[in-house]
């Protein structure tokens, strides 16, 4: 798990995952949480029973199937089905609902209110967070964006994250003040996801954000799509006590 200092209410749990203390086998090794990664889904389903024991979870996560995109779901509504939950964040104010959101490169972001009676969790790749899956994830929440507390995880970081100028000038055509987040290099440029979340968030309000400062790609405890290709998923759940 992630060590952190970060503040937390006191009715709020959260967790982050790194790769290791599960059963699967290289190039998934070891707590692989993603079924659709082509790992043995005996193993996932162990790993994620593991992690269910090692955090004394109230209830399954919510698994959802991330698409890159801006749904975000409320949790408490949710209807018993098998059918895969199509979103990339989802949002709680009832105890007993896990919010989870998988990622290996992409930036899982963490919310609450300083309250502890709300909590949403949002994965947030480039695209996603371009199109506003931080915005959306924001407008589930009752509280006003100046009490929400915003957690981001492990991703990619500036040194490693190249992307082509149509990424740029998608997120500079939104702000401009985007252009401090990408350096040019090799002819295309470093984006700074991270930076790129923060400034989203200060522009909703929020003003009490705090950041893992991990990059997935060059610290080998954690699964990075972009160095891997295949690979397993790490997960971030945030929950409420009570």
């Amino acid at each position: 798990m992630l060590k952190h200092d970060w503040p937390i209410p006191d009715n709020v749990a959260m967790a982050i995952t790194n790769r290791f203390g599960g059963v699967s086998v290289s190039p998934f090794d070891s707590l692989n949480l993603g079924l659709h990664v082509g790992d043995k889904p005996q193993h996932v389903l162990a790993n994620r029973a593991i992690l269910s024991q090692q955090l004394s979870l109230p209830a399954e996560p919510t698994w959802l199937e991330q698409v890159h995109g801006t749904k975000v779901i409320d949790a408490g509504r949710l209807i018993t089905t098998t059918t895969a939950i199509i979103a990339d964040g989802s949002y709680s104010n009832q105890f007993g609902h896990v919010c989870a959101v998988m990622t290996a490169d992409c930036l899982p972001i963490l919310l609450c209110n300083k309250q502890g009676t709300e909590v949403a969790a949002v994965h947030a790749g480039w695209r996603g967070l371009c199109e506003g899956v931080i915005e959306q994830a924001l407008a589930m929440f009752r509280s006003p964006p100046s009490t929400l507390i915003a957690y981001l995880g492990p991703a990619i970081g500036p040194v490693a994250f190249e992307v082509g100028n149509e990424v740029r000038n998608a997120f500079i055509n939104q702000e401009p003040q985007a252009s401090r987040c990408f350096i040019a290099h090799n002819s295309k440029y470093l984006g700074d996801l991270v930076g790129l979340a923060k400034l989203r968030l200060s522009a909703a309000g929020v003003i009490q954000s705090y950041s893992a400062d991990v990059c997935t790609f060059s610290n080998p405890d954690y699964f990075s799509y972009r160095r891997d290709m295949q690979t397993g998923r790490m997960a971030s759940l945030i929950w409420l006590k009570s």
